[in-house]
């Protein structure tokens, strides 16, 4: 970039600052702010914030500011000193403006990422994660792309966000696929992207997203532990606030909590209630609705032991209206089916808790991450020494 920018030289001046005292408010080195005032370069993003509150004026009005001058400029910010452009620099200084102004990104792109992410999380129910992640994955890179080149700090922010979702989603899908390292690079970079834009809900997903993970390694006291701090970091009335509270509430069934459990239950109930319901709710992985609050509620009775999982298991699977075809299946039927089934083995009623299991297994929803859950039902089985039980251990290893 070339092109003095006066304006910005003299609201520095006009604050009391040199631009050694300057440089030292901003803890860089004084040829930086002398590169800025040339049009040199350009302060980072995470730093203008923090040189308009310094110069008492908008990131907006800095933005004018770190324009090349021109009377346009001058008239729309009254506080710049005017001055006349010689003849010769007149059309270098116009040129030079439209090139600041100009994006390499565009509101039509940003729309059309933003929509893919809500395609892919509404996807993920029903896509195998194998699948699911190669698209993620091209997303992802665009969005790199597209912060290496020139964008206005509006469009920056905006990619930072979707950035974020994308990698979340990403590390989720790795989770369940029981690719830890990529699963922690993702997650890393989620929360880095989350920070940077200040979107304190996505950084509560990556705290909630790697509960989940501990969780199914079995570390119970420590999904509690990391579904607290999600709850702590989520805004108000927000998906990851009750998806978090939920995350607790199976924490604490594993660790047979029992107080604890129920608690978490209710809480979700009140503010998923506050929702309203849907009939038939959107399947999106980052949106809570009241259907995902029983469909939790099945999952933490049955692991609890408590018979009342059975009536809530069996309602999400009627709500869903699931087809003749398993495979066409949510995966929060199959999910359904298999807390089904562990509730009605607890009950002795073992030809329809295996024949929910089998129905759960054969479905297709059934991702690694979650295997150990379909073998709790074979194991409960196998220790029954029921007939179905080498059929059950069959179609166990066919997930596998």
């Amino acid at each position: 970039m070339a092109g003095k920018r006066r304006g910005f030289a003299e609201r520095r001046k006009a604050c009391g600052y040199t631009q050694e005292s300057f440089a030292e408010a901003m803890r860089v080195d004084r040829t930086t702010v002398y590169r800025w005032e040339r049009g040199e370069a350009d302060p980072q993003p995470h730093q203008r914030p923090k040189i308009a509150k310094l110069l008492k004026i908008t990131v907006s009005d800095l933005d004018g500011l770190l324009a090349p001058d021109s009377p346009v400029l001058a008239a729309s910010h009254p506080w710049l000193v005017p001055h006349v452009l010689a003849d010769d620099d007149e059309q270098d200084a116009w040129e030079l403006a439209r090139r600041v102004e100009a994006s390499d990104v565009g509101a039509p792109t940003l729309r059309r990422l933003e929509g893919a992410f809500e395609d892919l999380a509404t996807a993920y129910p029903v896509t195998p994660p194998q699948d699911l992640l190669r698209r993620v994955r091209r997303h992802s890179a665009y969005v790199a792309v597209l912060l290496g080149g020139r964008k206005t700090l509006s469009e920056h922010r905006r990619l930072l966000v979707v950035g974020g979702w994308l990698s979340l989603l990403a590390a989720t899908l790795h989770i369940d696929l029981k690719q830890e390292h990529s699963a922690t690079a993702r997650l890393q970079t989620a929360v880095a992207l989350a920070r940077e834009a200040e979107h304190a809900e996505i950084e509560a997903w990556c705290y909630e997203t790697e509960a989940w993970r501990v969780l199914t390694d079995g570390d119970y006291a420590r999904a509690a532990e990391l579904s607290r701090i999600a709850q702590s970091v989520a805004p108000a009335g927000t998906s990851a606030l009750i998806q978090a509270t939920a995350q607790e509430g199976r924490a604490h069934a594993r660790l047979g909590n029992g107080k604890e459990t129920y608690s978490a239950i209710e809480r979700v109930r009140q503010m998923s209630d506050a929702l309203g319901f849907q009939e038939r709710p959107i399947e999106h992985h980052y949106q809570y609705d009241p259907a995902k609050s029983l469909a939790y509620t099945a999952t933490t009775l049955a692991w609890l032991g408590d018979s009342a999982a059975e009536g809530f298991a069996r309602e999400v699977i009627s709500r869903l209206n699931p087809s003749g075809d398993v495979t066409a299946w949510p995966r929060r039927v199959a999910s359904a089916n298999i807390d089904l089934a562990l509730v009605l083995l607890t009950g002795d009623r073992l030809d329809e808790a295996c024949d929910a299991a089998r129905k759960a297994m054969m479905s297709g929803r059934v991702v690694p991450s979650n295997h150990w859950r379909a073998l709790e039902v074979v194991k409960a089985v196998e220790a029954k020494k029921l007939p179905e039980a080498p059929d059950l251990r069959e179609a166990y290893e066919g997930l596998l």
